[in-house]
């Protein structure tokens, strides 16, 4: 009889074991996908609702001796247009000053701009001035891409850097030919755009994801309590307005919301500047990677030779080459199950690979299937 009630109390117990082991696992189950949050003002933005891009053409005036040479001949028919328009007649070919510079103005129109509304301006040299330091913009009408104006641009320019040249001897720092105008631009004519009485708003997602774009759609009903989004395709979600409801207030409202984004894992390779970023949710396959490399040095000398005296020989230019080979030893990196991208960049450091080195480990291991990540190159 106690041998039955032991037996029974251990399998009793064994199933107790299961059910609770079977309930955690229900209860914290393993991510399949690393996820981040953002606001959709982070990650969309309002089709229609955007900056326009504002170009214009005019003279720097004020230039200490830095401004366009007399080979450039544009500037000098500029001021002379300009004057021309001031009453002052004066041939663009007796024009002689170096004290002014012809620049490209740019400059973004902001969505909902009226008539005054301050805006700030890029300046860039179009000629072969040294400097814009000290220089004054004239007042240029900005274009848009439709040909009409819509700023007018004037103000003292601001610069990020200098040039210094005294005999000969040159010092520059940063780009002394691009300057700026903070709030330099005067907004003459905005974009005519109305939001009342719109009864749908598309949002468009930065990244194209079918995901992200139902995790868009879910949070906004959620927060509207009601059906009011749905994605039309891996990047656009369109929102539906009730009648007679405030859209400032709800567009305010669904801009806020926080949701949950599920990245695509992405490796960028820059090859010019060697520049290699590695998100953080790529993913690494067990692997081992052999790396080593065959370096070639040819070199060519020039010898004169020079024959004895009496031989009746000639003297001659002879090229000597010489062919220097070196090869490296194989680097050697094992990746375990479970190994993240910080400890491939570990690895790689302790071997000593160069930039253009982890580009082509990177690549190699993509193609062997060693790496889930999407490699862009810029």
């Amino acid at each position: 009889m106690p041998m039955t009630c032991s037996r029974t109390f251990r399998v009793v117990a064994t199933i107790a074991l299961l059910l609770l082991t079977q309930r955690r696992l229900l209860a914290d189950p393993v991510p399949t996908a690393v996820q981040r949050q953002a606001r959709i003002k982070d990650i969309a933005s309002i089709e229609g609702i955007r900056e326009n891009q504002l170009v214009g053409y005019g003279i720097v005036v004020g230039l200490n001796g830095t401004g366009d040479s007399q080979q450039t001949a544009f500037p000098a028919q500029t001021l002379a247009a300009t004057l021309l328009r001031m009453g002052v007649s004066i041939p663009a070919t007796s024009i002689r000053v170096q004290n002014m510079a012809a620049v490209f103005i740019s400059a973004s129109l902001p969505p909902f701009a009226r008539s005054g509304t301050r805006i700030d301006l890029t300046v860039s040299s179009a000629g072969d001035a040294r400097s814009l330091e000290g220089g004054l913009l004239l007042m240029t009408p900005l274009y848009g891409a439709d040909g009409k104006i819509y700023a007018e641009a004037q103000g003292p320019l601001v610069l990020g850097g200098y040039s210094v040249s005294t005999n000969g001897n040159t010092k520059s720092m940063n780009h002394p030919t691009t300057a700026r105008v903070p709030q330099g631009g005067s907004v003459e004519r905005g974009v005519a755009l109305e939001i009342a009485g719109k009864t749908s708003f598309m949002f468009l997602l930065q990244d194209a994801d079918f995901h992200s774009a139902e995790s868009v759609a879910s949070a906004i009903n959620k927060e509207l309590a009601r059906p009011a989004a749905h994605a039309i395709n891996s990047r656009s979600v369109e929102l539906q307005v009730k009648t007679g409801e405030d859209v400032p207030e709800l567009l305010s409202r669904v801009e806020a919301i926080e949701v949950a984004l599920y990245p695509k894992a992405k490796v960028v390779v820059n090859e010019r500047t060697g520049t290699v970023v590695i998100g953080g949710n790529v993913v690494l396959q067990p692997a081992s990677i052999l790396h080593g490399g065959l370096a070639v040095n040819i070199v060519s000398e020039f010898e004169v030779s020079q024959p004895n005296s009496f031989s009746q020989g000639q003297t001659k230019v002879v090229q000597q080459t010489q062919v220097d080979v070196k090869d490296k030893p194989v680097n050697r990196i094992d990746l375990k199950g479970g190994s993240t991208v910080e400890d491939l960049v570990r690895s790689l450091q302790m071997i000593g690979a160069s930039a253009r080195d982890v580009i082509s480990i990177l690549q190699a291991m993509k193609s062997a299937g060693a790496m889930e990540a999407e490699i862009e190159v810029l």
